[in-house]
């Protein structure tokens, strides 16, 4: 079947309130880790985690840092308008969108749209006119004097936790819903299944002689969308923002193409690496725009063409991904950069055949979410059996939840 056609509600599980964690436990590190390996299922602490990776694999996480994207107006009738500001619009690059001193464009959600009428917003350090609808969006502009708009956000904007936590934004929040190892500004939402990882378990890691690398996506907030359709292919994924280093693929071709990811963003953005070699090497002088990975394009390698070609290389799956990720570096001498800049679309679901990763860290997810699907094509039908012992082991879950270690 194709994943177009999964039912969602396939994908269902009962999640008791009281079971999704409103809040972090003390120590990040002394969280549970459902271990699932090769069938078989157990737990223990989140500290023990480098003595559970093979002491010569490739560790990847996300290094995105949340910005306070969510920003409040109050019109003079006392109307409340929240912007909740996606991802850039003109400048279109993050960093130069952040580093704008006068005025710049997002995509954003608003709240209570209904009482705006189109007249533009202030408080005394900044000003928001609705530009025009996108989508399910609106482009807003932004105005202010001296100083940048990383620093307008710092200073007026609220970290957006998820909406599924029930409560305001404390505090607290701006440290524990960061990763200690976040550091490139531009999500809406945390890669929450490197919140449990501290500097000690980061130095048991290296001391391990695991190798750790980094790449970056912007998680948007797609990430909190559920999926309504009944079938799989009424879902529309966000597009998000991906940077991926020189270093990164050169990393990941010494490791025979083979990696551990952290959290289901890097697990987006290592397997979306696959389709944006397969592109170039076809056609090697496209854009960064065009390395675009699109929704169903994995999905497209079944086509009876691609079927045949597939068997004539079989027992060459390394070789091929090899090509590909040489074909990256090949279009990064071609265009002088040492990184890789562009978005991915990519949804991950029963019948995807991973390429890069091996194993995953990740936390427990929404019922009947794109990221329980995913979790679904990397251990199949088993997903039922972890959830359950989960569930049956006082497991926390969602953003500030506990872990689980994933071998196939």
């Amino acid at each position: 079947m194709s994943p177009r056609h999964l039912h969602i509600s396939d994908y269902d599980y009962p999640l008791p309130p009281e079971r999704i964690a409103r809040y972090p436990i003390a120590e990040r590190d002394q969280s549970k880790l459902l271990v699932y390996r090769k069938g078989n299922i157990g737990h223990t602490v989140f500290s023990d985690i480098p003595q559970l990776l093979p002491p010569d694999s490739l560790l990847i996480y996300n290094n995105t840092k949340v910005i306070q994207a969510r920003l409040r107006f109050r019109k003079a009738t006392g109307a409340l308008i929240e912007i909740f500001c996606l991802e850039p619009y003109s400048p279109r690059d993050y960093e130069d969108n952040f580093r704008q001193t006068r005025s710049c464009e997002w995509l954003c959600l608003v709240g209570n749209k209904k009482k705006w009428k189109g007249e533009t917003l202030t408080t005394p350090l900044l000003s928001a006119t609705l530009v025009a609808p996108h989508g399910d969006s609106y482009i807003v502009r932004f105005e202010w004097e001296g100083t940048s708009f990383s620093s307008i956000l710092e200073a007026l904007g609220e970290l957006p936790i998820p909406p599924y936590l029930n409560r305001a934004t404390e505090d607290s929040d701006l440290k524990t819903y960061q990763t200690v190892y976040s550091k490139i500004d531009g999500s809406v939402a945390a890669p929450t299944a490197g919140l449990h990882f501290t500097d000690r378990v980061l130095r048991a890691i290296d001391e391990r002689g695991i190798e750790r690398d980094e790449v970056t996506l912007h998680v948007g907030a797609g990430t909190f969308r559920p999926v309504k359709s009944e079938e799989v292919g009424d879902h529309e994924m966000h597009s998000e923002f991906i940077y991926v280093t020189r270093y990164t693929i050169e990393r990941l071709l010494a490791h025979g193409c083979r990696c551990t990811a952290v959290g289901t963003t890097s697990v987006r953005t290592i397997e979306s690496l696959y389709y944006i070699g397969r592109k170039l090497t076809g056609t090697p002088h496209l854009t960064e725009e065009q390395l675009h990975v699109t929704q169903w394009e994995p999905y497209e390698e079944e086509s009876p063409e691609n079927r045949e070609k597939r068997t004539e290389n079989n027992g060459q799956g390394s070789k091929v991904k090899g090509q590909y990720l040489e074909a990256i570096l090949s279009w990064m001498d071609r265009n002088h950069t040492d990184a890789l800049r562009t978005t991915t679309q990519i949804i991950i679901a029963p019948g995807y055949r991973y390429h890069f990763v091996e194993r995953i860290i990740t936390n427990f997810h929404m019922p009947q979410s794109t990221l329980l699907l995913l979790v679904s094509a990397f251990i199949g039908d088993d997903w039922h059996r972890v959830y359950d012992y989960a569930l049956a082991h006082d497991f926390r879950f969602l953003s500030y939840g506990d872990s689980s270690l994933l071998e196939p």
